[in-house]
């Protein structure tokens, strides 16, 4: 066999142990207000098969999502990364939803190739263009406002603890693999936190249980859900113990029934006016060629 040609960087294909960032839980106090927002603003697809209830709804983002159940709002205390295919007709949706969601926290400003949006309670978006090598529609990052003593400490936690990919970059941000073209980032900040209000995140683990014996013998496991979810909340020095930062973890493992679930998406410029037969769903376009 022909080993002609430049080596390939096999390290570019390691995910680390998060091999996934499935969704954001964040409380909403009206559901009609969050289907505006999320579903007619943004353009996503709420879950036919899942939640079709009052009190909750899971909306798709490509092979992510955001679970929107009734209660006191929650706010994630940062920003969420938000890839969608065509920022010109969100920022349109978004603006002619506006009117409605009037009297509210929710703002849509546009810089260049960034949509700044906030929801109508407080949360924080940040809308990139597909870059062209990754994910086409869905949440590739979520970033966290830490205090700045805490960022590298935050890297160990989730190397030793975790057995994750994780780095400080240049800017001094912690960066944190959690999937295929998706991230967790801890940004040093040192404006005052508000207190954590228990929104969580979704992640899966390649390794299941050797996070969960490392962080049950610090006590950090917060509630054990069933065989294949456990859940925990404080980021703390693997070295001394010390609290970095608090965000509840909804840990699966892979052999979770959801893991890899098929989530539909609609693809949001159809219409009854101007109807296109057979482009009712979303198709992500053809990764480049290798």
């Amino acid at each position: 066999m022909s080993t002609a040609g430049a080596p390939h960087d096999r390290t570019a294909g390691d995910l680390g142990n998060i091999v996934e960032l499935g969704h954001v839980n964040l409380r909403v106090p009206d559901q009609r207000l969050a289907t505006l927002f999320y579903v007619t603003g943004l353009g996503l697809t709420r879950d036919p098969y899942m939640m079709t209830g009052i009190d909750n709804m899971w909306v798709n983002a490509g092979r992510t999502q955001f679970h929107l159940p009734t209660g006191a709002p929650q706010v994630l205390r940062g920003v969420i990364g938000l890839v969608l295919p065509d920022l010109d007709a969100a920022q349109a949706r978004l603006a002619a939803a506006a009117p409605h969601l009037a009297g509210t926290h929710h703002t849509a400003e546009r810089a260049g190739d960034v949509l700044h949006v906030t929801c109508p309670w407080g949360n924080r978006l940040r809308c990139h263009a597909p870059s062209g090598d990754g994910m086409a529609l869905g949440i590739a990052y979520v970033a966290f406002d830490v205090p700045p003593a805490s960022v590298a400490a935050i890297v160990d936690f989730y190397v030793d603890v975790i057995g994750a990919q994780a780095r400080m970059d240049p800017d001094g941000f912690a960066h944190v693999t959690a999937g295929d073209g998706q991230a967790l980032i801890f940004a040093p900040s040192d404006r005052p936190a508000p207190a954590f209000d228990g929104h969580h995140m979704q992640v899966t683990f390649a390794d299941f249980s050797g996070p969960h014996r490392r962080l049950a013998g610090r006590g950090l496991i917060t509630r054990e859900d069933d065989t294949h979810q456990y859940r925990f909340a404080d980021l703390v020095d693997p070295a001394t113990g010390r609290h970095l930062f608090t965000v509840e973890h909804e840990v699966r493992s892979m052999r979770h029934p959801m893991f890899g679930r098929n989530l539909i998406n609609r693809n949001p410029s159809q219409s009854n006016r101007h109807y296109r037969a057979g482009r009712d769903a979303f198709i992500p376009p053809a990764p480049p060629s290798a």
